[in-house]
């Protein structure tokens, strides 16, 4: 069987202390490294900054005049969508004046158009 004697041993102080400094080290360097990566990015991010404003600027713009285009074309739009509408009204009571006056008439030329439109589909 064999004996540990554990005791105070110079060389395995020497280790620890050793090894403490190098742990000690390299969690600066790698502190320092952290530290400068961020710091470049911070300078990165500042320098961006200008450019991507005036990017946004611009496409505030560019946004801006397409709508200001589109505007006076919805409005047309609804300017002819109201006069179409009335248009249509003006012709659906003309026509129902014209069968109410002449009922005969109107059912002659009913007739005539559903006979001329199924000779023209078959």
């Amino acid at each position: 069987m064999e004996t540990t004697v554990r005791g105070s041993n110079p060389l395995n102080s020497e280790i620890s202390n050793s090894a403490a400094g190098a742990v000690n080290r390299a969690s600066s360097s790698a502190h320092a490294a952290v530290n400068s990566i961020a710091g470049a990015a911070d300078e990165a991010a500042r320098k961006a900054k200008p450019a991507i404003d005036r990017v946004a600027a611009r496409a505030h713009q560019a946004v801006d005049r397409a709508a200001g285009a589109a505007a006076p074309a919805a409005d047309w739009l609804t300017e002819r969508g109201q006069s179409l509408n009335a248009t249509q009204e003006k012709l659906v009571a003309d026509a129902s004046r014209y069968v109410s006056a002449n009922p005969l008439k109107a059912l002659g030329i009913a007739l005539a158009a559903g006979f001329l439109l199924s000779r023209f589909i078959r």
